[in-house]
């Protein structure tokens, strides 16, 4: 079963609306949808770092999506993101936030199988944000 998400929604704070970036970029990655992780970053020109035994950087939406989607994406996965601490000033157009996240993977199909092997991975998000010429908040 195949299901939209939109990429905006109606009536959120603007502390909702900038967390809602993450949360758009968490569950594209659960649910292999492409447009709507688009809808999460600001443009081609953005950087992602991912801090495990080594500092690796990601550099260009492009590069980015290729490796979450293809790599995550196959997966059975949900992503729950917690602990979300936004620092935003009133009518800035620039934004910070940070969350931990806790993801549990599996392999395709073997998500909700009680006997399939899981691995769960926590982490913790860092982002730097912007609002887009249509208001909409995105991940730099």
């Amino acid at each position: 079963m195949s299901q939209s998400f939109p990429q905006t929604l109606p009536s959120l704070s603007q502390r909702e609306a900038i967390a809602d970036a993450l949360y758009r970029a968490a569950t594209a990655s659960d649910h292999r949808d492409s447009a709507l992780f688009n809808s999460a970053w600001a443009g081609e020109d953005v950087s992602m770092e991912i801090h495990d035994d080594n500092k690796k950087v990601l550099q260009g939406l492009s590069l980015i999506r290729t490796n979450v989607l293809n790599r995550v994406g196959p997966m059975d996965t949900t992503h729950n993101i917690s602990l979300v601490r936004v620092n935003y000033q009133d009518g800035a157009d620039t934004a910070s936030l940070i969350a931990t996240s806790t993801a549990q993977h599996a392999s395709s199909g073997t998500g909700r199988d009680p006997n399939g092997t899981k691995y769960t991975v926590g982490g913790e998000y860092s982002v730097d944000l912007i609002k887009d010429e249509e208001g909409v908040w995105k991940i730099k």
